[in-house]
């Protein structure tokens, strides 16, 4: 299913239909409680859990983006990084044969070859299985980086003008979305920060355009569906113009 089509704005009934959240503050969780950053990460992964059986009651909800793995988490240190590539895995054999009866489709975007080869088997394998679930879209990002993003979709379009398939008069902002990791998704509607800091740290610059930010103190294993719906009665509260005049 081409999700594109949902992509024109839902200020109508002030409720958001993409969420994107970059999931911080696992590590300082699990520092506060002087516990290791592994069991940081693991109660982070509880979070998730908790968070996906919500959104699947709130209809509303079709699309779900979660920044879980950036290009810069790769400079961390190699045990922290190796704890993260084996809760991955455990958290997709775990986990997708669940979501897949719960009809929800799973997607993954980022630089996949930088990943081990038997994640990128399983991620593969998990796409193929849900790709036909209607509904409840996730979309995990892993070894993301936006600005390698829009570099790859430079280098796509750019090849193809080469080629002499695509007429560089007709490059548009059209043209840019459809080779980026997210062709197919509609643009975030409202992105949530846990952590407290306020930045969007490389994610999704381009899709984020014109996207309500949410930024919270919350560290996200303490993050709850009380605090999702904290941020989405915000975001009901706002006008989105997108570029327009102030209604009256």
């Amino acid at each position: 299913m081409d999700l594109a089509a949902q992509s024109e704005p839902h200020s109508s009934n002030r409720l958001p239909a993409h969420i994107a959240i970059i999931m911080d503050g696992n590590g300082r969780w699990a520092q506060e409680r002087g516990v290791t950053r592994v069991l940081g990460h693991n109660q982070g992964a509880e979070a998730l859990r908790v968070l996906l059986e919500a959104c699947k009651t709130r209809p509303y909800i079709h699309c779900l983006t979660l920044y879980a793995f950036s290009m810069e988490n790769w400079k961390r240190a190699p045990e922290e990084v190796n704890d993260l590539m084996n809760l991955l895995r455990h958290y997709v054999k775990r986990e997708a044969k669940t979501m897949h009866k719960q009809g929800v489709r799973l997607r993954f975007i980022g630089e996949r070859l930088t990943l081990a080869p038997d994640i990128q088997e399983d991620l593969l394998a998990v796409e193929k299985l849900t790709q036909n679930n209607t509904a409840l879209t996730v979309t995990m990002a892993l070894s993301y980086g936006a600005r390698q993003e829009m570099v790859t979709a430079i280098r796509r379009i750019a090849d193809k003008v080469a080629a002499g398939t695509l007429d560089h008069a007709t490059i548009d902002a059209d043209t840019v979305a459809a080779h980026l990791h997210t062709d197919g998704l509609p643009d975030p509607d409202l992105l949530i920060r846990t952590g407290g800091e306020k930045r969007l740290s490389n994610f999704l610059l381009w899709q984020s355009a014109y996207t309500e930010l949410f930024f919270t103190p919350v560290l996200w294993p303490d993050f709850t569906p009380q605090h999702l719906d904290e941020a989405v009665h915000s975001y009901s509260m706002r006008e989105r113009r997108f570029g327009r005049r102030k209604a009256g």
